[in-house]
C-alpha cells in the first residue's frame, strides 16, 4: 500500500520554563504582575506558589528557620505552627527570635519533619498569613556528637546599642547556639538589675522591660555558658523621654488683691523649654506688666484684678515632643459658705478612721480651723477638703466638734459616737477528732447594745458555708456551728466573721483526722517491716561531727518497706527510723551500723558572694561559709576570683583561703570588680561560679553640689537647687545631699561681735536624685545661712563654698508669752501680757479680742486695737460681773496678726471661801465675822454646829454670803459646850469649839425659838421704840435742813464703845444717814472722812452689814463694826 506524501507525529515534550518572573520591589498597597511562560506537549498548567525551602543538618549542628513575614506599619505575631496548626514547642533549645525565625540552638533527631509553617498575624487587618512549609531533615552522624562551646545566634558581635524613650516597651535578647544547651544569665554592669522592673521570658533568652525610665538606662550583660565555655553580649541602653510634668499648675479661684502662683515644672531628656500663654497668646508678645513675672518656669501674678480672669497655658518642649497644660484663673469675690451639714452624728467603733465633713465655698478660699490642739495630735490630719481625719479612734475621741472659718462667726458642729468594737470573747478551737464524730464550734462575740445585731457568717479553707439541711452535715445554732460525720474533706480552717453594720471581727479554729496508734517495728539499715504506719521517718547521724546530733534525711509513706538514700561524699553516717502518725511517734529504732562515703570534687559553690568594703583602697569579698558536710573531700579550700570591670576585663586573679572571706588591697576607691568564689578540695574544683559585681571600698566625696540656689517661698520657706555631682568624684554609693541651715538671729537685733554667732541649725537629707528640696518651719525676719553637701556611706564632702545667705520676710508673730488677769472691781478686769517671744518681724502693736462665754458660743466679739507696742497691760470696764469671758491676745507686725495666747476669767471668782474668821462670844449667840478673799466676792456658805452637852444632832445656820462680813448665830443654850464649823460645797474649810457664857440650865433642850419667848417679846419691843426715834429725828432734820456732826457722832460711838467688859466684845453702833436719803457712796465717804478718820489710832478694824430699811426715805441702811483692842 502507498504511504501519504505528508505525515503529522505528535511529540510529547516535557514542560519548559521560557520566561522567568523578575524580582521586583512593591510600595504600599500597590498591584504587580509576575510574567511566567512555559512550553511543553501536551501544554503545561501553569501555578505560582512560594518557593518551598528544604533544609538538611546533621544531629548537633544549629540552624535557623527563617519566616520573612510581608512588611506592615505594625509588626505581625508570629506563630511557629505543624500542618495540624499545633504550635512548635518551645524551650532553652528552641527559641523564636523577635525577628520571627525559629533558632535551634542544636537539633536532635526528634526536630525531623517537613511541617514547619511560619503564620503571621496582623491583628489590626484581621488577617492571617501563611508561609509555604519548611522541611528539615536531621541526619544521624555515626561519629560522636562533639560539644561546642556557645556563639550567639542574636544578637551578633559583642556589643549593641538601643536608644528609648521614656515609657515604652524594650526588649533585648539572647538566643545562643552550643552543646550541651547553654544557659543564659543577665546582669547589669553599672548597678544592680532590677527583678521587678524587668520580665525574662523564653527560657531567659529575653529580657523584657514593659515601661523604661530614666534610671534603667546603662549597661546590660547576657552571659550564656555551657560545659564547654561561656560567650557573652553587652547591651548600652540609653533613655531618653519626651517632656512629661512633675507639677501642674491648679485652676482656682483668687480674690482680687491676691497673688497667684501657678507653678509648671516639667521634666525630659533633654530637659524641656517652659514657656507660658494667655488666652492663646504668648506672654512674651503681650505688653508687659510688672505685676506679671516668670521665674523658673512659674508664672507669678501679684494684686489680681479682675481682668486677670483668663486661660494661661504652659508649654514644654524638647526634640520628642510637646505637652500643653490649661490653666482657668477666676478673679472674683464670694462670700465664704459651709456646704456640709450641721449637727450631722458620725458613728464609729474604737480602732476604726473617722472623717468629720467640713466643705467650703468661697473666694478667697476660706481657711478652716479646727483648733491647734487637736492637730498636735499624730492621729488626727486636716485634709485640704476642710475634712477632718482621726484614725485609730477610741472612747476619749468621742464628743463634740466645731468646724469654723477663720475671721468668721460661721460654723458647723459634728458630733463624733463611739462604741466598743466587736469582740470574739469564745473562739472556735482546734479540735482532734476521729472520722465519724460530730464537732461543734463555738463562736460567742461581745457587741454594742447600738450596733445592729450581728450576723455570723462561717467559712471553710475560705469558702462560705451553707446550711445543709438536707444531709444535716452543717447546722448553725445562734454561735454555734455543728460539723456531723466529719471525714477527711471536712479537715480544714473553719472562721466565723461576726458582722455588724459597722464592724467585723473574726476568729480561726482547725479540724484533724487521727487514727489510732501504731505498733514499733524492727529494722536492719535501710529495710524494716512494720503492721501500719501512717509514714517512717530516716534519720541520719553525721559520726564524724557529732555537732547537730540526729536529723531528718528523708520521709516516706507507712506502706513502704525500703529507701534509697541520696549520700553526700566523705561523711561517716547512722541510721534510725521513726514511725509517725497524727497522734505522735515511736521510740526509734536501734541505730544501723556506721556508712562511710568516698570522696569528690565538690558538687555546689558558696551563695551570696559579695562585696562588704568598707575602707579606701581595700576589696573586701565575702561569702556564706559552707557546711562541713558538703566539703565532700579533704583539703577544702575557697578559690577566689577578682578582676577589674572593664569591657570583659584582664585576666582573672586568685587565691585560695580557708576562711569566709578574702582582702584585696591596693585597688583604689570604689572600683568596681567581678568577683567569684570556686570551692576546690583535693579531688578536684567544684562547678564553675557565676560572677557579680563587687565594689571597693568607699572614701568621702571630693567635691560639693555646685550652683546652690534659694528661692523665698514665703516667710517660712524656701526651695534649695542644686546641680547634681559628678558621680567619679562622690567616691562611692550616692547616698544623697545634705542641706545644713544655720540661722545667725533677728534682723532687727544688733548684738555687736555675737551677731555672727548661729543660735540654732538643721540638717536635712535628700534623695539622691533629687536636685531640689523645699524647707519649711524656717523663722521669719532671721538671718540665715546654707550649704550643701553631698554624702556616701563614708561620710560627707566639702560643704558648698561660699556659704549662701539670705534672710527670710517679715511674718505674723508668735504669741504673747504671757497674760494675766486681774480684777480690781466687779465690773473692771486688767490684762497684764509680756512681749511675744518670737516677734518674728517689728511689733506694731496688739489686737484684743473677748466675749462672754455662753452655751451656745455665738456672743459677739468686742475688739481693742492697742497701737503702742510698749504698752503692756490695759483695763476693760463695763464688764457683765455675772458672766465669765474668754480673751484674746495677738500682737501684730507688719505681716499681719499672729497667733493668739487665750484666757478665761471673771470679775467675781467663785470658790474660793472666806478666810481670817473672827468670834465674839455671848449667852445665847455668838457674833462671827470674816474677810472674803480678794476678788472672791458673792461666796456662799453655811455654818454647822453642835451641842455637845445635850448630845443632840447637828444643826446649820441659813446660806450665807461672803461679801456680808458678819453674821450673829443665835438660840444658844447658855453656859453650854459647843461645836462650830464652816462648809462650803459639803466641805469643812474651818472649825472651832465655843463655850457660851452664863450659868448652865438644868435642862439641856435648846432654847425656844418661836414667837412666844420672852427674848423675842423683847427685842420688838426695841425695835419698835427705835423706830419711833428715828421717824422723830428724820422729821426734825428735815424742818432744820441741817447735818449731823461727825464729832458728836464719834463722840457718842466712843462712849459706848467704853463701857465694854475686860474681855474682847463685839460692839454694834448705826449709824442712819437720814440727811436727803443720800447714796452709798456718799454716805461711806461721809463716814471714812468724819467718822474714822476722827481717831484712826483707837479702831482695829471696820466692817460694813446690810439690814433691812429702817428710815422710809432711806435706801439702805448700814450698821459699822469696830474692833478694838483692850487694854
Amino acid at each position: 500500500r502507498l504511504l501519504p506524501d505528508t505525515v503529522y507525529v505528535a511529540l510529547k515534550k516535557p514542560p519548559v520554563i521560557t520566561t522567568q518572573p523578575e524580582s521586583i520591589t512593591v510600595f504600599g498597597a500597590e498591584d504587580i504582575l509576575l510574567t511566567c511562560e512555559a512550553s511543553g506537549n501536551p501544554p503545561p498548567e501553569l501555578v505560582t506558589k512560594e518557593k518551598k525551602v528544604k533544609k538538611k543538618v546533621e544531629e548537633g549542628e544549629s540552624v535557623i528557620l527563617k519566616c520573612n513575614p510581608p512588611f506592615s506599619t505594625v509588626p505581625p505575631v508570629i506563630h511557629w505552627m505543624d500542618k495540624r496548626l499545633r504550635h512548635i514547642e518551645l524551650n532553652d533549645r528552641v527559641t523564636q527570635g523577635r525577628d520571627g525565625n525559629l533558632y535551634f540552638s542544636h537539633v536532635t533527631a526528634d526536630d525531623n519533619r517537613n511541617d514547619y509553617t511560619c503564620n503571621a498575624q496582623y491583628l489590626s487587618a484581621r488577617t492571617i498569613l501563611s508561609k509555604e512549609p519548611i522541611s528539615l531533615t536531621v541526619t544521624i552522624s555515626n561519629s560522636v556528637v562533639r560539644n561546642r562551646r556557645p556563639q550567639m545566634m542574636r544578637p551578633s558581635g559583642a556589643h549593641s546599642t538601643y536608644h528609648t524613650l521614656r515609657g515604652q516597651s524594650l526588649e533585648l535578647e539572647c538566643i545562643v547556639q552550643g552543646l550541651p544547651t547553654p544557659t543564659v544569665q543577665w546582669v547589669r554592669k553599672d548597678g544592680q538589675l532590677s527583678e521587678s522592673r524587668t520580665l525574662r521570658d523564653l527560657s531567659d533568652r529575653l529580657l523584657r522591660f514593659s515601661n523604661i525610665s530614666e534610671s534603667d538606662g546603662g549597661e546590660y550583660q547576657c552571659s550564656a555558658n555551657n560545659s564547654q565555655g561561656t560567650v557573652t553580649h553587652i547591651y548600652t541602653v540609653s533613655v531618653e523621654a519626651a517632656p512629661y510634668w512633675t507639677k501642674e499648675p491648679v485652676s482656682q479661684l483668687y480674690a482680687p488683691g491676691e497673688t497667684v502662683r501657678l507653678d509648671c515644672q516639667a521634666d525630659g531628656i533633654p530637659s524641656p523649654a517652659v514657656a507660658w500663654s494667655m488666652n492663646g497668646n504668648p506672654i512674651t508678645g503681650i505688653d508687659l506688666d510688672p505685676r506679671r513675672t516668670v521665674r523658673h518656669g512659674a508664672l507669678i501674678l501679684r494684686d489680681v484684678v479682675f481682668t486677670d480672669t483668663a486661660v494661661y497655658q504652659c508649654q514644654a518642649h524638647n526634640k520628642h515632643g510637646t505637652i500643653l497644660v490649661n490653666t482657668y484663673i477666676f478673679v472674683i469675690e464670694l462670700p465664704p459658705q459651709i456646704l456640709s451639714a450641721d449637727g450631722q452624728t458620725y458613728t464609729v467603733t474604737e480602732g476604726q478612721k473617722a472623717g468629720l465633713h467640713c466643705q467650703t465655698f468661697g473666694s478667697p478660699r476660706p481657711k478652716v480651723d479646727n483648733g491647734a490642739s487637736l492637730l498636735a495630735d499624730p492621729r488626727v490630719n486636716l485634709l485640704t477638703n476642710g475634712s477632718l481625719q482621726i484614725t485609730n479612734i477610741s472612747h476619749d475621741d468621742e464628743g463634740l466638734y466645731t468646724c469654723s472659718i477663720s475671721n468668721t462667726n460661721m460654723s458647723i458642729n459634728a458630733e463624733l459616737e463611739v462604741l466598743n468594737r466587736t469582740v470574739i470573747l469564745s473562739p472556735p478551737g482546734d479540735l482532734r477528732v476521729r472520722p465519724g464524730k460530730t464537732v461543734i464550734f463555738t463562736c460567742l462575740a461581745q457587741v454594742d447594745s447600738k450596733l445592729t445585731p450581728p450576723h455570723i457568717q462561717w467559712r471553710r479553707s475560705g469558702q462560705k458555708l451553707m446550711q445543709s439541711y438536707a444531709e444535716d452535715k452543717y447546722t448553725f445554732e445562734g454561735p454555734d456551728l455543728i460539723v456531723a460525720n466529719v471525714q477527711t474533706e471536712d479537715e480544714g480552717v473553719y472562721t466565723c466573721e461576726v458582722i455588724t453594720n459597722l464592724d467585723m471581727a473574726e476568729a480561726s479554729g482547725s479540724i484533724t483526722l487521727v487514727g489510732m496508734e501504731m505498733s514499733h517495728f524492727n529494722v536492719v539499715f535501710h529495710m524494716w517491716y512494720d503492721a501500719a504506719s501512717a509514714s517512717f521517718r530516716v534519720e541520719f547521724k553525721d559520726h564524724v561531727s557529732n555537732e547537730w546530733g540526729w536529723e531528718e534525711l528523708k520521709r516516706v509513706s507507712g506502706t513502704e518497706e525500703s529507701v534509697n538514700l541520696a549520700l553526700q561524699p566523705y561523711v561517716s553516717y547512722r541510721f534510725r527510723v521513726i514511725s509517725v502518725n497524727d497522734i505522735g511517734k515511736s521510740d526509734p529504732s536501734t541505730p544501723s551500723d556506721l556508712h562511710s562515703t568516698p570522696p569528690q570534687a565538690p558538687d555546689n559553690n558558696p551563695e551570696d558572694v559579695r562585696s562588704e568594703s568598707t575602707d579606701p583602697d581595700t576589696l573586701v569579698i565575702t561569702w556564706e561559709e559552707m557546711d562541713r558536710r558538703v566539703f565532700n573531700g579533704p583539703e577544702f579550700q575557697y578559690k577566689v576570683f577578682w578582676r577589674r570591670v572593664v569591657g570583659d576585663g584582664p585576666t582573672w586573679h586568685s587565691n585560695v583561703t580557708t576562711e569566709p572571706q578574702y582582702i584585696v588591697t591596693e585597688v583604689g576607691n570604689f572600683s568596681a570588680f567581678e568577683i567569684k568564689v570556686q570551692a576546690v578540695n583535693q579531688k578536684g574544683e567544684g562547678p564553675e561560679p557565676d560572677p557579680v559585681i563587687g565594689y571597693s571600698g568607699e572614701n568621702v566625696p571630693l567635691e560639693a553640689p555646685m550652683d546652690v540656689g534659694v528661692v523665698l517661698l514665703n516667710s517660712t520657706a524656701i526651695r534649695v537647687t542644686w546641680a547634681a555631682v559628678d558621680r567619679d568624684t562622690v567616691r562611692g554609693h550616692l547616698l544623697g545631699y545634705k542641706i545644713h541651715l544655720t540661722r545667725f538671729g533677728s534682723r532687727g537685733h544688733h548684738r555687736g561681735r555675737r551677731a555672727r554667732e548661729p543660735e540654732s541649725s538643721m540638717v536635712v537629707e535628700t534623695g539622691a536624685n533629687e536636685e531640689k528640696r523645699v524647707l519649711g518651719g524656717l523663722r521669719p525676719y532671721s538671718h540665715y545661712a546654707l550649704t550643701v553637701t553631698v554624702f556616701n556611706s563614708k561620710g560627707e564632702g566639702p560643704p558648698s563654698d561660699p556659704p549662701l545667705s539670705f534672710s527670710t520676710d517679715e511674718g505674723a508673730p508668735g504669741p504673747p508669752m504671757s497674760l494675766h488677769l486681774e480684777s480690781p472691781a466687779e465690773t473692771e478686769m486688767t490684762l497684764h501680757w509680756t512681749p511675744p517671744a518670737q516677734p518674728n518681724g517689728v511689733l506694731k502693736g496688739y489686737l484684743l479680742q473677748y466675749q462672754q462665754i455662753v452655751e451656745s458660743d455665738d456672743s459677739p466679739v468686742q475688739v481693742e486695737t492697742i497701737d503702742d507696742h510698749t504698752l503692756t497691760k490695759l483695763t476693760l470696764k463695763q464688764l457683765d460681773p455675772k458672766s465669765r469671758y474668754r480673751f484674746y491676745l495677738r500682737g501684730r507686725t507688719s505681716a499681719g496678726d499672729g497667733e493668739p495666747i487665750t484666757r478665761e476669767g471673771a470679775t467675781t471668782l467663785d470658790g474660793a471661801p472666806p478666810s481670817n474668821i473672827s468670834l465674839s462670844v455671848g449667852e445665847k449667840s455668838v457674833n462671827l465675822s470674816w474677810v472674803p478673799g480678794q476678788r472672791h466676792r458673792s461666796v456662799g456658805f453655811q455654818v454647822q454646829y453642835l451641842n455637845k452637852n445635850s448630845g443632840g444632832k447637828w444643826k446649820q445656820s441659813e446660806k450665807l454670803n461672803s461679801s456680808q462680813s458678819f453674821y450673829q448665830l443665835k438660840g444658844l443654850t447658855p453656859g453650854s459646850q459647843y461645836r462650830l464649823r464652816f462648809t462650803f460645797n459639803n466641805n469643812t474649810f474651818w472649825e472651832t469649839e465655843i463655850r457660851t457664857e452664863g450659868a448652865a440650865s438644868p435642862d439641856t433642850h435648846t432654847p425656844s425659838s418661836g414667837p412666844t419667848a420672852g427674848w423675842f417679846i423683847g427685842l420688838v419691843s426695841a425695835i419698835v421704840l427705835l423706830l419711833l426715834v428715828l421717824l422723830i429725828l428724820c422729821f426734825i432734820k428735815r424742818s432744820k435742813g441741817g447735818k449731823y456732826s461727825g464729832s458728836s457722832k464719834y463722840s457718842n460711838m466712843h462712849q459706848t464703845s467704853t463701857r465694854q467688859t475686860t474681855k474682847s466684845k463685839y460692839v454694834s453702833i448705826d449709824h442712819s444717814d437720814t440727811l436727803k436719803c443720800k447714796s452709798y457712796t456718799e454716805r461711806r465717804s461721809m463716814f471714812n472722812r468724819k467718822t474714822i478718820l476722827a481717831d484712826a489710832s483707837s479702831l482695829h478694824r471696820a466692817r460694813i452689814h446690810k439690814f433691812p430699811r429702817l428710815c422710809p426715805c432711806s435706801k439702805t441702811h448700814y450698821s459699822y463694826s469696830f474692833w478694838k483692842k483692850q487694854a
